[in-house]
């Protein structure tokens, strides 16, 4: 057994005891979000170790054959990184954490870009949305976090990548705001979790954001009804990610 098997077999396990997937509408079977989040097929689990050898595993997007997409704070300081789904692994060559990515200032410059020497070997990646019109347009999101309903806030285990769907309502600085909504819903309303992070919101099929934190009035970010989760904004970060492939393939 080779050492990327067995962090991968380790990594398994901490998924089945710790990584959940992403909060929905208690009135919509949890069935109709994990038909929908298989066809994120672009959409990888992250894991790895930090330099201090705890472990960590959150969502990444690929973006190229041999580019993933993620959240800065999910990679920051790794030592070694894996993405992958099912049985297919693929080892983290490089890693390019945004130069003003400050854990002081979270939600900011929150992105990275990963580099995996093997070909993905997907049939689509999702292209960047590059232009800033994002507010008020329908969205899809996907990734691996916690997930229940919004009534119970985040709590179930099961490993399962799902996907749904939700309006964005707003700009904050670098960030795509979303919130769960009772009345105005679309059809499969979801709101990120922790371990989620990473992951893709989706304008068409074009990357528009990267997961990155969920914020909460009343101190619980348990992504329940009154929660919001933020979103990198790819569109701003367009000429950064061009920059980092072009000069490092």
């Amino acid at each position: 057994m080779n050492a990327i098997t067995k962090l991968i077999l380790i990594f398994s396990f901490i998924l089945s005891e710790n990584l959940f997937a992403g909060t929905i509408d208690p009135h919509i079977p949890d069935s109709k979000y994990i038909e929908f989040g298989k066809d994120f097929h672009y959409v990888y689990k992250i894991c790895g170790t930090y330099e201090n050898n705890s472990l960590f595993c959150a969502s990444a997007v690929a973006i190229d054959p041999h580019w993933v997409i993620t959240a800065a704070h999910v990679v920051k300081d790794a030592k070694i990184c894996i993405v992958h789904q099912e049985e297919k692994a693929y080892l983290v060559h490089q890693i390019f954490v945004h130069e003003n990515f400050n854990d002081g200032k979270f939600g900011l410059h929150d992105i990275a870009l990963c580099y995996v020497d093997e070909d993905l070997g997907l049939s689509f990646y999702p292209p960047l949305y590059e232009t800033e019109d994002e507010v008020g347009k329908i969205c899809t999101i996907s990734g691996y976090g916690y997930t229940g309903t919004f009534f119970t806030g985040a709590k179930l285990s099961d490993d399962i990548r799902r996907g749904g769907s939700n309006k964005i309502d707003s700009v904050d600085r670098e960030l795509l705001i979303c919130s769960p909504s009772k009345y105005d819903k679309t059809e499969l309303e979801f709101m990120i979790a922790n371990g989620d992070s990473g992951g893709g919101l989706f304008i068409g099929n074009k990357l528009a954001g990267i997961n990155s934190l969920v914020m909460s009035s009343d101190g619980k970010p348990d992504s329940s009804w009154t929660d919001e989760s933020g979103h990198t904004r790819v569109s701003k970060f367009v000429s950064w990610i061009d920059e980092i492939i072009q000069n490092n393939e």
